[in-house]
């Protein structure tokens, strides 16, 4: 028979007796019936103790209490079933007034090892719910009001009882130790009994359920709450519950089912899942190890309800009723974490995506700072990268971080490609500014907001001060790109008005040595005034007429100087090119006739020296002229040029019946002299020349310089009073 751990024991166990041996006392008087059986015509029903051989087969009424069932807890002052009611209880339903209230007595165990029932309330009338009404005209309280407290076993007819556990004597008293009655527990609930087949026996005095015996339990010994195991009712809910608090990743359903290993495996899967979930990064929990924790969680819940079905719980019928609904609570447990897992996942991944921006925003600002004060011819290709990173950052990621960042950055960008111009490097700094000048016309407007809108006016001014550098290093063409830009691009900057008096002034600065003649090498800078000259004219969208106008009257004073001076240093050939050309170019210049002299003159000394010790007078002399009269007995045109007190040139056509001498006629007619024939058939031309010394160079008409053997210079000294004849002809070996 198995026992209710939760039963109370007696602090001090009963000793351990033999109950088929009688004790002292317990036999019965000669004069009382046997206990097992009621006394002919009392009324009253007794307890019918069964034999320790064992109850007949055949003899188990239908309300007959199991053996092995635990009887109800005793309570003080309540008569138990075999025992009589103490003799100073009061009737049921009756409250003495002098009734002092008791400490309860702690329970007392029956000789089974089990308690009695307690007594029913003070002044509580009538049968218990799970009493059955008096049989055989009998009371249900009379006996129990008459028999003394603390006895066990039927009374006997004058209402007493024994004192101890056992059947009484006929004295009314009963033995004084345990023991059952010395007839023995005869008498079962079969046919062999006194009471015939399917009669349930009368109960003792006292017991509470007269005529019935107490409800057989609901399920076997040991598997109602707080059994220890065994197969007990089934309890679907129950099994849900411990399924569902096992599926909250905690293990709670083996907590509560007390099975500590499975609790265990739980913790320990939920602590390698966090090991690995925890931090949460982006990539998240590998695949693998989900549907692995997902399989141990479906495999604890599998098992707790399978284990839960039938387990009793070893916690009250309250809490049992709570364990469902908080199983179902505490399903929020997984379900809030994989959210707050998701939510931190995600958090990681934008973080992630954040640092990916912002790692891009970094790249263009090391492309941006490695390139600060480089030529930008150089640093242009890195400069639009980081640009185009910086606007793809703003429009295409503009709550990010990085795109947060972007105007702070295009800032630090124009800073530094406009770098040389805070450095005062305008050549340097053109193109940057014009880059950054014409960056509405490549970024977003929203992006780059009015950051383009300054620069007009240094790019006007890097032009401006780039052409006056240029300038002054005598680099021209630099100097007229830069202004001619400027003019074109701002046609209203003052910059233009400055260009012009800059460039104006310039000119008349470098040209005032020619027009003074103060120039020590004048053919140098009539050069650079030319050039000057001509760079100056040609830029548009500024008026320069005037310094142009002045520049050409001293690049002509210029060449006439550079040709006298050309003559003055021996550099004859040069004298010739630079006079013939002033003559070209300014035939009305009253200059001009003085450069054709000094030309001729030039081109006598290349072949007599000594024709260039003085420079011609640009004036012609005073007093007498002599007559010399040139003929030209040669079969071509010949050309005269003279220098002395006057010089000039004539050119006598060619005479058609002459011949060269020498060769052939010198042999034929070695008397014959040039010009020796009648004076008409020869051109002629008169001279008319102040007394002086004079050099003559005799050449062919049209022939230049002509080559040796074809030119012949010669002196002659003019004196006052004389004609002079001269004969040209032209010797040959032939």
């Amino acid at each position: 028979m198995g026992e209710d751990p939760n039963d109370a024991r007696p602090e001090h166990a009963p000793p351990k007796l033999d109950l088929n041996k009688p004790g002292p006392g317990d036999e019965p008087p000669a004069d009382r019936p046997p206990a097992d059986r009621p006394p002919a015509g009392s009324g009253e029903t007794v307890m019918i103790r069964p034999a320790r051989g064992g109850t007949p087969r055949d003899a188990t009424p239908a309300d007959a209490v199991p053996a092995d069932a635990a009887p109800r807890d005793a309570v003080p002052g309540e008569a138990v079933p075999g025992e009589a009611a103490p003799a100073d209880a009061p009737p049921r339903g009756a409250t003495p007034a002098d009734a002092v209230p008791r400490d309860p007595a702690p329970p007392q165990a029956t000789p089974t090892g089990s308690f009695r029932l307690p007594a029913p309330a003070p002044g509580a009338g009538g049968a218990a719910p799970w009493e059955a009404p008096p049989q055989n005209g009998g009371s249900t309280g009379t006996a129990a009001s008459a028999a003394p407290a603390g006895s066990f076993g039927p009374a006997d007819p004058s209402g007493t009882s024994g004192s101890g556990f056992g059947p009484a004597d006929s004295s009314g008293t009963s033995g004084s130790g345990f023991g059952p009655p010395s007839g023995g527990f005869g008498g079962g609930f079969g046919a062999g009994g006194p009471y015939g087949h399917g009669q349930a026996p009368a109960a003792a005095p006292g017991w509470a359920g007269a005529g019935t015996l107490p409800p057989p339990p609901s399920a076997p010994p040991g598997s109602g709450p707080g059994g220890g195991g065994g197969q007990g009712e089934s309890r679907p809910l129950q099994a849900v519950a411990v399924g569902l608090l096992n599926l909250s990743c905690l293990g709670l359903g083996y907590v509560l089912l007390r099975q500590w290993i499975g609790a265990a495996v739980c913790w320990a899967a939920t602590a390698a899942l966090l090991l690995l979930a925890l931090p949460a990064d982006a990539d998240g929990v590998p695949l693998g190890v989900l549907v692995g924790y997902g399989a141990v969680l479906l495999a604890a819940a599998a098992d707790g309800a399978r284990r839960g079905l039938r387990a009793s719980l070893s916690v009250g019928a309250a809490a049992r009723r709570l364990v469902l609904p908080l199983a179902v609570v505490l399903l929020a447990v997984p379900a809030g974490g994989a959210v707050a897992y998701g939510s931190a996942r995600d958090e990681a991944r934008e973080e992630a995506f954040q640092q990916s921006l912002l790692a891009r925003l970094a790249t263009a600002d090391a492309l941006v700072k490695a390139r600060e004060g480089s030529r930008f011819e150089v640093a242009e290709s890195d400069y639009t990268t980081a640009l185009d990173t910086y606007e793809k950052l703003a429009l295409d990621h503009p709550g990010s971080r990085a795109a947060k960042l972007v105007p702070e950055r295009l800032d630090a960008y124009v800073t530094s490609v406009s770098k040389p111009y805070a450095d005062k490097k305008y050549c340097e700094a053109v193109d940057p500014l014009k880059h950054l000048r014409g960056l509405p016309d490549t970024v977003d407007a929203k992006v780059l907001g009015d950051r383009a809108d300054g620069f007009d006016e240094p790019l006007a001014q890097s032009l401006y001060e780039c052409g006056a550098g240029e300038l002054g290093r005598d680099s021209t063409a630099a100097a007229h790109e830069a202004f001619t830009e400027l003019a074109a691009t701002f046609p209203e900057s003052v910059y233009v008005g400055r260009t012009e008096k800059l460039v104006g002034d310039g000119l008349r600065k470098a040209a005032a040595p020619l027009s003074d003649g103060s120039a020590s090498d004048p053919c140098a800078t009539t050069e650079e005034v030319r050039t000057r000259r001509s760079g100056v004219a040609g830029l548009k969208g500024y008026e320069l007429s005037g310094p142009v106008a002045d520049a050409d009257r001293a690049i002509q004073k210029g060449v006439f100087s550079c040709g006298t001076k050309q003559f003055r240093d021996e550099e004859y050939s040069d004298a010739v090119k630079t006079m013939d050309q002033y003559a070209k170019d300014y035939p009305k210049s009253p200059q001009t006739a003085h450069a054709r002299t000094i030309s001729i003159a030039a081109q006598i000394a290349d072949h007599e020296p000594a024709a260039g010790k003085k420079l011609p007078s640009a004036t012609v002399p005073g007093g007498s002229r002599m007559p010399m009269v040139v003929s030209n007995d040669g079969k071509d045109a010949v050309e005269l040029l003279y220098t002395g007190p006057v010089t000039g040139k004539i050119t006598l056509r060619a005479c058609g019946t002459c011949t060269n001498y020498g060769g052939i006629r010198g042999a034929v007619d070695p008397d014959a002299k040039p010009c020796g024939g009648a004076s008409s058939k020869y051109p002629k031309a008169t001279l008319q020349l102040p007394a002086g010394t004079y050099h003559f160079l005799q050449r062919r008409a049209g022939g230049g310089f002509a080559v040796a053997g074809e030119t012949k210079s010669s002196k002659a000294e003019i004196e006052p009073g004389y004609t002079y004849t001269n004969c040209l002809y032209v010797t040959s070996g032939l």
